[in-house]
């Protein structure tokens, strides 16, 4: 476990610790370009190719590319009960609090009968991307589907890997049909992305690409924005964990791995100011390693994206996290309510020593699509918002425009743009005559 010490102000060492992850991903932009490109100019055809390419399953465009009502019944059959009703609770949960998130449409009335105002209406069709290899993610399915659904998003498709067999795993196909997806596609990596972004024969063009995936789909979306809009550029998972002496060390080892166990760039972070911690979670961690199913990629998370860092106080450890920005946040300190309004940059924050960070993940309701890699200085974690656009609405009547004619044709003239300014006159000065 990497120790880092910034009781001296040398927070630099903490950032110079994360910038080594920030910048060791590859660039495999040339190659997703090709494919984006391949994908625009022949659809269908080179989605079959790349398909049987990277991911072993051969489909007839015609049928075997669209998940069918018969699949997810038998996926139904799959799935136990148990998993079943806590996918429902879960999604009751979400449900719940992005409802709370929802606005209506407003109109305002000033003096002079001017109205002003704005129209939210949802988007008309988004795609979602759930990864699949090692560990499918129903979860996701969840967080994604549902914000579009209370939005009022009527088309919401999905797509995800079929692997060789061209199965999809049930667990997903159960949560999105229970999420409300309108239809899943099997299909994956950066050509999903390109066929939801500009459409093929079969697939729908979407407006909107939400979702999690490797490097090759993190670039596809990056590459298509504009085309349509993404919901954010996402990282590897990372977790900083503030801890004091109230903290367990059973605990903060365990919920450190718990973001180690993703992906091998993820990220897992103490700050304390409490040293006795150091020694006591670094051999907690080890002893949990070694039980994990997933130790390899754990293991080398841990050991090359993990640290312990020493702080003066809890009031460095926060300038601390407001610097990092990370896209977890525990505050395992007994007066974390004191400190949460002290929290500048953060994609979630949990709260207290029994607010663990996969209750975020899955069930609590808060979505888990969030900000990494300092983003969330900036951005935000997906909501329904991201699923809603917005038209302002601006009526003057006559006399309101007479009013303001001489302010607006100054403005205009002022930006040496006179046809501007003579859409005003000609209605100013037909009133004078």
């Amino acid at each position: 476990m990497n120790v880092i010490d910034i009781r001296n102000g040398e927070v630099s060492l903490l950032t110079e610790f994360l910038d080594k992850r920030r910048k060791g991903g590859k660039d495999v932009s040339d190659i997703v370009r090709d494919i984006i490109n391949n994908i625009r100019e022949r659809g269908d055809a080179a989605l079959k190719e790349y398909t049987e390419k990277f991911d072993g399953f051969k489909y007839s465009l015609e049928s075997d590319i669209t998940v069918t009502r018969e699949e997810i019944d038998e996926a139904y059959k799959k799935v136990s009960s148990e998993l079943k009703d806590v996918i429902k609770k879960a999604a009751l949960n979400i449900d719940e609090f992005h409802q709370k998130q929802m606005a209506e449409s407003f109109i305002y009335e000033k003096k002079d009968g001017i109205k002003l105002g704005t129209l939210r209406k949802p988007l008309k069709t988004v795609g979602i991307y759930v990864p699949a290899g090692t560990a499918p993610l129903p979860s996701s399915v969840l967080m994604n589907a549902i914000p579009a659904k209370v939005a009022g998003v009527k088309n919401i498709i999905m797509a995800t890997p079929p692997g060789k067999t061209g199965v999809i795993d049930p667990a997903i196909l159960v949560a999105a049909d229970i999420a409300g997806v309108t239809k899943i596609y099997k299909m994956g990596g950066a050509q999903a992305i390109a066929a939801m972004a500009y459409g093929t024969e079969t697939v729908d063009r979407v407006d909107k690409i939400t979702g999690p995936g490797n490097v090759f789909v993190a670039t596809a979306t990056k590459l298509v924005f504009g085309e349509c809009d993404i919901d954010m550029i996402a990282g590897p998972s990372e977790i900083l964990i503030l801890a004091d002496k109230s903290a367990d060390p059973e605990f903060l080892a365990a919920d450190m791995l718990s973001q180690a166990e993703h992906d091998k760039l993820a990220s897992s972070i103490l700050i304390t100011a409490e040293e006795e911690l150091i020694s006591k979670v670094s051999e907690e961690v080890a002893r949990r390693l070694a039980l994990l199913p997933r130790k390899e990629v754990a293991e080398s998370s841990i050991n090359n994206y993990g640290a312990i860092v020493i702080a003066r106080d809890k009031e460095q450890a926060v300038e601390a996290a407001n610097i990092v920005a990370p896209e977890h946040l525990e505050l395992c300190i007994e007066d974390a309510f004191e400190y949460l309004d002290k929290i500048e940059n953060a994609g979630a924050v949990f709260l207290g020593n029994y607010t663990p960070e996969p209750l975020g993940d899955y069930f609590a309701g808060p979505n888990h699509v969030l900000p990494t890699t300092g983003t969330a200085r900036f951005s935000s974690p997906l909501n329904v918002w991201d699923f809603i656009k917005q038209t302002s609405v601006i009526s003057y009547t006559r006399e309101a425009l007479l009013k303001s004619a001489d302010d607006v044709i100054k403005f205009a003239e002022a930006e040496n743009l006179e046809a501007h300014a003579e859409s005003i006159k000609v209605r100013r000065d037909r009133e004078k005559k």
